[in-house]
């Protein structure tokens, strides 16, 4: 009897997990109208471009694993105290996708580095799998910044 209602409450968890409602980052990262949250009016694709800063910060030319690992450290050590290694490794699959996926996938600027952060603490599903990523909501956007910027300079 366990074994059924433990199968029940996993399919009406992914079932309630799964719905196709796009959030505000779908449509912010993939170029359609969005809306402001804080104003609530929609901000076309043209608009939010402009206001995109495409330096990120300690971003240098050098892509080296070295270079990576200096600047990108605390978002490396952020990651190993966290509980991502879980569920992510860097050069494979686990339940997510691997870092080194993430970082083919996503061009290192400043509009990736914002929405993976957000991916970070308000978790989501969809883009990879439908298995949904658990939220950080107690982790500081500063940090998730940096667990973002050190994933996309594995970039090779």
């Amino acid at each position: 009897m366990k074994k059924i209602f433990f199968a029940a409450s996993c399919l009406a968890f992914m079932a309630a997990c799964s719905s196709n409602t796009n959030s505000e980052y779908d449509g912010y990262y993939d170029g359609n109208n969005a809306t402001d949250s804080a104003s609530g009016a929609n901000i076309s694709a043209a608009a939010r471009q402009s206001d995109v800063d495409t330096s990120v910060n300690n971003i240098g030319t050098d892509r080296t694993p070295d270079a990576a690992a200096d600047n990108y450290k605390k978002g490396e050590n952020l990651i190993a105290m966290s509980d991502c290694m879980s569920c992510h490794k860097v050069d494979q699959k686990l339940v997510g996708p691997a870092y080194n996926d993430v970082a083919d996938k996503y061009e290192f600027n400043d509009k990736n580095v914002d929405y993976l952060s957000q991916k970070i603490i308000k978790g989501g599903s969809g883009v990879w799998d439908q298995i949904p990523m658990t939220p950080h909501p107690d982790l500081s956007e500063e940090d998730a910044k940096e667990m973002a910027k050190y994933v996309l300079s594995l970039n090779k």
